[in-house]
């Protein structure tokens, strides 16, 4: 015999079994495992080392690893902090008094701290080389056109140029190499060993090709 409460119960699970599961919320999907770096042999990684200190040592400014990637044939981000941290033991090892410091969300080779005082004298030196616009337009048309006299600079920049020359020789850049043969013997300028040392040449014949103007002959 069948009780109510039964007939309750015996409802309850009917219904139960008819009410539709809630949906079930679709499981996020793992991201997919990137590539492993390939594993470079010993020689590989001397070889990058060496590069990413090549193109370290050309700039003076931080190169991010995208970019060291991008100029070494996309080798990922690791492989390239690693090549800093091997050449960084070399450097430590060898005495170096410089180092690949992380700067700016890039790498740099900066020197250590306790040479600051020598960078320092070389800054100041440096700074005391800058010339100005007059004085490098006067510096290109001597050294183009040496020996040259100063009324033929003049002629060529339009305008006078004694002080501008004279702060170049005060500078040790340019000087007299003799005088011309003209009435009242004018003297002609040509640029010294400084200014090659300035510049980084080893001989004139290392200036920069340009078409070689004429000299007003006055």
């Amino acid at each position: 015999m069948t009780t109510d409460t039964d007939q309750a119960v015996q409802q309850d699970v009917a219904e139960q079994a008819q009410t539709p599961e809630p949906p079930q919320a679709d499981k996020p999907k793992a991201d997919k495992p990137k590539d492993p770096e390939p594993k470079l042999t010993r020689k590989q990684a001397d070889e990058l080392a060496l590069k990413v200190e090549a193109a370290l040592l050309t700039t003076d400014r931080p190169m991010t690893a995208a970019k060291l990637s991008d100029l070494l044939g996309g080798l990922g981000a690791k492989a390239i902090q690693d090549a800093a941290d091997q050449l960084n033991q070399v450097y430590e090892k060898s005495g170096r008094s410089f180092r690949i410091e992380k700067v700016a969300g890039g790498l740099q080779v900066l020197t250590l701290p306790q040479y600051a005082d020598v960078l320092s004298e070389l800054h100041k030196n440096r700074a005391q080389t800058r010339l100005s616009p007059a004085a490098m337009e006067t510096l290109a048309i001597v050294a183009y056109q040496q020996p040259i006299m100063r009324a033929q600079i003049e002629s060529i920049r339009g305008v006078a140029c004694g002080e501008v020359l004279r702060s170049l020789m005060e500078r040790h850049m340019v000087k007299i190499v003799g005088r011309a043969e003209e009435i009242g013997r004018p003297m002609l300028y040509g640029t010294t060993k400084g200014f090659l040392e300035v510049f980084g040449l080893s001989n004139l014949k290392d200036l920069p090709k340009v078409e070689k103007s004429k000299v007003p002959q006055l």
